[in-house]
């Protein structure tokens, strides 16, 4: 019975906190299968965090919070199509300088509203949200799973980012659809950095994205730009962040090993501080295991120009 109760609340656990990485994840897709590189992910979700728990401890409203940590994650996407959709410019580049942008911003805008540049005042628990995100989350899964699989505007991002020449020919303007797929890109990236303040969490505090955005994109890679793989890898990460929590203050026994030196090994593996860092490391292995063989779409990070 133990053992099925902690198997069920490691579950429940690596739902919750892998719903801030699917929301990620999904919406890096829309960018990415058009053709956009979207490095710029941990900035949208840092965004869309600070500005859900700022509006939703202004007006006690986890509604709309969540709405404008979505909208705040969008207007991060806005600026960054516009440099690299209309300027052209290097999107590896302007993603990172979109991050940091993000995360200098944050605290001049907390420091103007709560006089406080690390965090934002504490959300009661009738103000925030306990299942909400979770639910909507797998719905969006199934949803974006409908999109490019059977509507023709998945088709069209899949076209934008793999042959955009034949797409722009067939009538579809892919300037416009590469632009759809960068602004749902960002709102859903808010979404996540939302789901992590005030669902996950009760305030958003300094960093608190502490590198999802990037973990998202690496989820995304494993699961070759598919909706469904890039949600299972979502989980895989969740799973290693839930475990490490729940392994805070929580005895395991210690095997009798006869070699002494594999006990302090033994002590390592099992302690909380390493089961956290075992998501960074996992995206570590990932970036530099399958960026080179995993097929992105072939258009991807390539500019796009119509009088070519």
């Amino acid at each position: 019975m133990e053992w099925i109760n902690l198997l069920s609340s490691i579950s429940g656990a690596t739902i919750r906190m892998s719903a801030p990485l699917i929301f990620a994840a999904l919406g890096g897709l829309f960018s990415e299968r058009s053709g956009i590189i979207n490095i710029a992910l941990e900035g949208k979700m840092l965004a869309g965090a600070f500005t859900a728990a700022a509006v939703t401890a202004l007006t006690h409203s986890p509604f709309l919070g969540f709405l404008c940590g979505g909208l705040a994650g969008l207007v991060m996407s806005a600026i960054y199509g516009l440099f690299v959709i209309n300027f052209k410019s290097n999107q590896i580049v302007t993603g990172t300088a979109i991050t940091i942008l993000a995360a200098g911003t944050v605290p001049f805008a907390s420091q103007i509203l709560f006089q406080n540049t690390g965090s934002t005042p504490e959300i009661s628990m009738h103000n925030r949200f306990i299942y909400e995100p979770i639910i909507a989350v797998w719905v969006i899964v199934a949803l974006v799973w409908l999109w490019f699989k059977f509507s023709p505007y998945g088709l069209w991002h899949k076209f934008a980012g793999e042959h955009p020449d034949a797409l722009q020919t067939s009538g579809i303007d892919v300037i416009r659809t590469r632009w759809s797929g960068v602004l749902l890109s960002g709102f859903l990236a808010g979404l996540g950095g939302a789901t992590l303040s005030i669902c996950l969490s009760s305030s958003y505090t300094r960093n608190m994205t502490a590198g999802r955005g990037y973990m998202a994109l690496a989820a995304l890679i494993v699961g070759g730009w598919r909706p469904i793989a890039a949600t299972l890898a979502c989980l895989a990460f969740g799973f290693f962040d839930a475990l490490g929590i729940m392994l805070q203050g929580v005895k395991i026994p210690k095997p009798d090993f006869e070699i002494e030196f594999l006990n302090p090994i033994w002590n390592f593996i099992i302690s909380p501080q390493f089961v956290q860092i075992v998501p960074y490391l996992l995206t570590v292995i990932i970036v530099a295991g399958f960026v080179g063989k995993s097929k992105p779409p072939k258009s991807l990070g390539q500019p796009y120009l119509r009088n070519r």
